[in-house]
């Protein structure tokens, strides 16, 4: 399961066509969204509503999206989620508590001038799961953390890969790399601990993966002599996809989540064009 909330969602094509008719600035509160992605038995669910001004509120401990919230109590981060999937409508609602095993002051910027930034809010979590719709309910693993820029994506950036795994101390690392549109391509490797410490360690070779059905290039780091190995491929679209691959790091043999990005593609007219049958707005 992945949810990310958006203030001014970075693949919004509204919000992209309003920089363009008001000369780049577009207010972020006008295009926010609550993204579910759910796997698993009983089917896929994908919610993704873009939803203006008028329909949010925020404060530093909440923020509410149309019917869907999002609260943090001081302890855990309860998400309360009542959405549509699209494009075929069906009704996903539940609640999902992020419970934070430390919380992690690390932030660091992913391009070569500092305008986007970084940061693993709690990237070694317990996460509980009750779904009425569809109906499901676990606990395991989570991973938290956040995105912010400056500018929009595009026009810091060319691709990127990134992953994250657990470790079987408890421990999450996790392998930002990165090719920024100016100077050099960055790679961000970082081992988090329950406690919230963190500590860098040195990437190892980048192997190239398969691409996937829409030609979207993929990358691992891994040690040598193991080759990183896609087990599935959760998201496949014209421009992002989410895959479950094994790699090698730090001397363990892990599953990680990881997800590749193309810029070009996401800001093509085509893939703008097709954007809101995945993205639909209520203004």
């Amino acid at each position: 399961m992945s949810i990310i909330a958006f203030v001014g969602s970075v693949f919004s094509p509204y919000y992209a066509l309003a920089r363009r008719l008001q000369g780049g600035v577009a207010d972020p509160e006008n295009f926010c969204a609550l993204n579910v992605a759910l796997y698993g038995k009983g089917g896929k669910r994908w919610t993704m509503t873009e939803r203006g001004r008028q329909h949010i509120q925020r404060s530093a401990h909440h923020y509410q999206i149309g019917p869907s919230s999002l609260h943090w109590n001081g302890q855990e981060l309860v998400i309360d989620i009542d959405e549509v999937n699209v494009p075929w409508p069906k009704r996903v609602r539940g609640r999902v508590t992020v419970r934070p095993e430390g919380l992690c002051s690390f932030v660091t910027a992913l391009d070569n001038d500092g305008l986007h930034r970084w940061g693993p809010i709690a990237p070694c979590s317990r996460v509980q799961v009750e779904m009425e719709n569809p109906k499901l309910s676990w606990r395991g693993h989570a991973y938290m953390d956040s995105n912010e820029g400056d500018e929009p994506v595009e026009k810091g950036f060319n691709d990127w890969d990134w992953a994250r795994a657990e470790m079987a101390n408890g421990d999450t690392s996790v392998v930002y790399d990165v090719r920024p549109k100016k100077g050099p391509n960055r790679v961000v490797s970082q081992r988090f601990s329950p406690d919230g410490s963190h500590t860098p360690f040195e990437p190892p070779a980048r192997y190239p993966l398969p691409s996937t059905a829409w030609r979207i290039e993929r990358a691992m780091c891994s040690e040598p002599g193991v080759a990183p190995e896609i087990v599935s491929t959760l998201e496949d679209t014209p421009f992002y996809a989410r895959s479950l691959l094994k790699t090698r790091l730090l001397g363990e043999d892990l599953t990680a989540v990881h997800e590749s990005l193309s810029i070009p593609r996401l800001v093509s007219w085509p893939v703008r064009w097709m954007l809101p049958w995945k993205m639909p707005r209520r203004a």
